[in-house]
This record gives C-alpha cells, structure tokens and sequence, in this order.
C-alpha cells in the first residue's frame, strides 16, 4: 500500500485531494481511509504510512486522537493536519500530539504536495497564519528570548522553516544555493541540540528565536 495515506471522512474532499496530488505528483499514489479506525486496521495489518493527510472532525477516532493512535504504532510516521479548523485549542493539541505540521484545507494542491516533500525530508511544514498563532502561544510560556548564538543567515533560514519553505524555497527568498541552505541548516540544528527540522521549528516557536510571521504572508 502507499506510503502517503489520506485520512478524511469526506468523500469528495477526500478524493479530490487524491486526484490533485496525483496530478501535481504522477508518482504517488495515495492510500485512502473514511476514519481512523480503518487506517489503523491496515496497520495492524502490516502496513505501513511514511506520511498522513489526516483530518481533524473526523467520526469515531478524531484526528487529534488519531495523532498518537498512529505514532504509537509507527513512530517513524510524519502527520500533516490538513483541516478547516485554526483555534488555538486544536492547533496546540494537534502539534503537542506529535503532528509534523498543520494546514488549513484553503491551502493549494501545490503547497500540500510541498509540505509533504518536506516532512519527507524532515520539516515542519505549517501555514504561516497558523505559525502566527503558535508563536503568539508559545510567546507567553517563553517570556525571555534566547538566541543560541545564531547569526543573521542562520535566524533568516531558520525563519523560512518556521514559514514552512521548502529547502528551493529558502533558497531562493534568501539568494542562496541549496548546498548552502543545507549547510546553514546543519548549523542551526548543531547550535539548537536538535535532530531535525521539525525539533528545530518548535524550538524556535518556543523560544521566539524568529519574528512573527505576516498575517498576509
């Protein structure tokens, strides 16, 4: 079965997801549950998801729920929340529960197919308004601000993860070539005492290592 699982109770939502990733992405294929409780019958029955697309309202299982159901069973799994809903409540919830990444259902089929090559690739993919709202959260839970002593490319890349880009991406808004980016990338998670992108973005939520994110952006 395929790597990238869907797991949303409407149909038509569900499979029009399917289709356009299909169409941006003619390689994948994605494997397609109503709910919770089927995508963990498949992993019991041995398979196994690299990343989920997973609603948040779902029936039985919800998706919040679902977070840790799965990670308990596939630790190594990445899950992108792909939802309607952005209150504060659910977003720390969902990202507390181990989601790689939150994303609202306006977002485009190029920027979902973005975000899943980038939790492949180990980032933390999450819609800019959203980051806005989870660096205003963690902002009263970490009042005094730390640098780690990074300079001023290291907190720029830094800032692009935190917005979700793409290493391409980075590269770009920031005039760099890629081996750069992964090179300052490589810093920042040495400075940081961090494995990964997705550790490094919450760190940086937390600790307000970067400015917040324009509303707009």
């Amino acid at each position: 079965m395929s790597g990238l699982w869907i797991i949303e109770d409407n149909v038509s939502y569900r499979q029009a997801t399917a289709r356009g990733i299909q169409r941006v992405s003619p390689d994948w294929v994605a494997a397609q549950f109503s709910c919770c409780e089927d995508a963990l019958a498949a992993i019991e029955g041995g398979d196994q998801p690299d990343v989920v697309l997973m609603d948040i309202g779902l029936p039985g299982i919800d998706g919040i729920a679902g977070i840790g159901e799965i990670k308990q069973r596939v630790p190594q799994a990445s899950i992108l929340i792909l939802t309607v809903f952005e209150d504060d409540d659910k977003i720390f919830r969902a990202l507390k529960a181990g989601a790689s990444g939150y994303l609202l259902k306006s977002a485009s089929m190029e920027r979902v197919v973005e975000a899943v090559e980038l939790v492949r690739q180990g980032g933390a993919p999450i819609n800019p308004r959203i980051a806005t709202r989870v660096l205003a959260m963690f902002a009263e839970l970490a009042p005094s601000r730390q640098d780690y002593n990074l300079n001023d490319r290291e907190r720029a890349v830094l800032g692009c993860m935190v917005q979700g880009l793409v290493r391409k991406q980075t590269a770009a808004e920031l005039n760099l070539n890629v081996h750069t980016v992964d090179y300052v990338m490589r810093r920042i998670y040495r400075k940081l005492h961090v494995n990964g992108a997705t550790q490094a973005v919450a760190l940086a939520v937390r600790d307000r290592l970067v400015d917040t994110p324009p509303e707009d952006a």
